[in-house]
């Protein structure tokens, strides 16, 4: 069935006339007439009483027009819908984010939402080397990784983020000069986040204790961390966090971010290089919503 054939059946219906119709649908009278005596073929019916005063619908027309109305309105709704798909306004979008994205990635995806509520959009958290596999295999539309990204990524820099002492509320605060912390450092037990949890944020932790020259022990790993920052402020010991987690720390803990080298950063959005989502550049978009221009060091953005 023709939905070519449905709208002009419609367009006389509510006309009652070939030459109006005709006008409405930018077509010639003959040329109407034809369709709908295809239409009529198609049917097995007569679908119009036609007459001097116009052309009304017989009965097999009057039980036909209702669902002529309904087919035209879901064929131009499915139009409309692949257009704004084509667009990028409806779809699916994975977001992928890290312990440094804590707080970019949901006011970045609530932003988006507001922009966007067509989109379905969703927020998994796992490691920077976790996200870039679901990148390349397609899980994950864009990531907030630890920059720079590997060759074949596209990457935007949005922030920087830096190691932090996080401390029970109470304890005093060492001194936070290099040799001071070292010696701080140096064979204390810290509370640590499982490794395989948080990879990127172990090897920076090794990164800056090398640098120290410092070798802490391990008091007690998480999985988890938010357990980490609970089991500081119940006053278990001290650890080494993202200072962007002060976004989740809880009343009774403290950081101190550490200001060396060593213990920098660079956070951005990354996507697959090449990867033809028009989603993509809309949620990029809308990270400029944010206000977060940092110029990390790091991989600038591609393509």
């Amino acid at each position: 069935m023709q939905v070519r054939l449905l709208r002009a059946f419609i367009e006389v219906a509510e006309q009652k006339n070939f030459g109006l119709a005709a006008i409405e649908l930018s077509t010639t009278q003959s040329a109407l007439t034809k369709q709908i005596q295809l239409l009529e073929r198609h049917s097995g019916n007569i679908l119009f009483n036609r007459g001097r005063h116009g052309a009304t619908l017989t009965a097999a027309g009057e039980s036909l027009i209702a669902d002529a109305r309904e087919l035209v309105g879901r064929a131009d709704a499915l139009e409309r819908r692949m257009k704004r798909l084509a667009a990028g306004a409806e779809g699916l979008l994975n977001i992928g984010f890290g312990l440094s994205a804590l707080e970019v990635a949901p006011r970045a995806v609530a932003a988006f939402r507001g922009l966007h509520p067509g989109v379905d959009i969703t927020l998994e958290d796992m490691s920077s080397t976790a996200q870039l596999e679901a990148l390349r295999t397609g899980q994950l539309s864009v990531g907030f990784i630890r920059l720079p990204a590997p060759p074949e990524f596209s990457a935007k820099p949005l922030h920087r983020d830096r190691l932090a002492l996080a401390l029970p509320a109470g304890d005093r605060q060492p001194p936070l000069s290099r040799p001071a912390l070292a010696r701080w450092f140096h064979g204390r037990q810290l509370i640590r986040l499982v490794p395989a949890r948080g990879p990127g944020l172990a090897a920076q932790t090794e990164r800056l204790f090398a640098d120290l020259g410092c070798l802490p022990g391990v008091l007690q790993q998480s999985s988890d961390l938010l357990t980490v920052l609970a089991l500081v402020r119940a006053g278990v010991g001290a650890a080494v966090v993202p200072a962007s987690a002060g976004a989740i720390a809880p009343d009774g803990v403290r950081l101190l971010p550490l200001e060396m080298d060593s213990a920098v950063w660079s956070v951005g959005a990354a996507w697959l290089f090449g990867f033809q989502d028009p989603l993509i550049p809309l949620f990029l978009r809308s990270l400029e919503t944010l206000g977060r221009g940092a110029s990390p060091n790091g991989q600038g953005e591609r393509g």
